[in-house]
């Protein structure tokens, strides 16, 4: 597998951009991909195997039940970033190893249905916060303690629409390769 076969595996959708002007537009459609992205992941997963399931999306990936999972732990993480953003001064966040949470037993081996009904949850959670913040809210920020960057909320939600969307594409374009679909 070449290089460029490689990142295409990884970044199917490419790498996340967030755009220099930020309208309200791109806002509503972030929010909304992040309003429906919890159904349309079930729809795609409900029906796949045991064995389909304990399959990497790609070569040195994920399987498609730690990709469902990481899912679920991300996004929570995030809704707390959002709600510390919104109560404090730029707090600094707790980033966490996505990859060891990923090697844990739950991930690797609990049924996905938990991480459905969690992100199902958690979703809700946050569109309902997110339809509600003034711009005033959207310009708030936390700061990453890997780069030390100050993290918008508005940034924070179209990274989460591209994130949703980044997983969703490694799982349908792996079921599709496999004739799965």
């Amino acid at each position: 597998m070449t290089n460029n076969e490689l990142e295409t595996l990884k970044y199917p959708i490419g790498k996340f951009i967030f755009p220099e002007n930020v309208t309200q537009e791109y806002i509503d459609n972030c929010i909304s991909i992040l309003e429906y992205f919890p159904e349309k992941l079930e729809r795609l997963v409900k029906k796949i195997s045991e064995e389909q399931l304990d399959t990497p999306y790609r070569p040195g990936g994920w399987t498609v039940r730690q990709t469902v999972h990481h899912l679920s732990d991300s996004h929570h993480h995030s809704y707390t970033r959002f709600k510390w953003a919104l109560t404090e001064d730029k707090p600094l966040i707790k980033a966490y190893y996505e990859d060891k949470w990923a090697a844990l037993i739950d991930s690797k081996s609990a049924p996905i249905e938990m991480s459905l009904q969690h992100l199902k949850a958690i979703h809700f959670k946050l569109v309902y916060l997110l339809k509600r913040l003034s711009d005033e809210d959207l310009n708030k920020c936390f700061i990453h303690p890997e780069t030390k960057n100050e993290v918008s909320l508005k940034r924070n939600i179209g990274l989460y629409a591209w994130h949703s969307n980044h997983h969703y594409t490694h799982i349908e374009n792996l079921l599709k390769r496999n004739n799965w679909l």
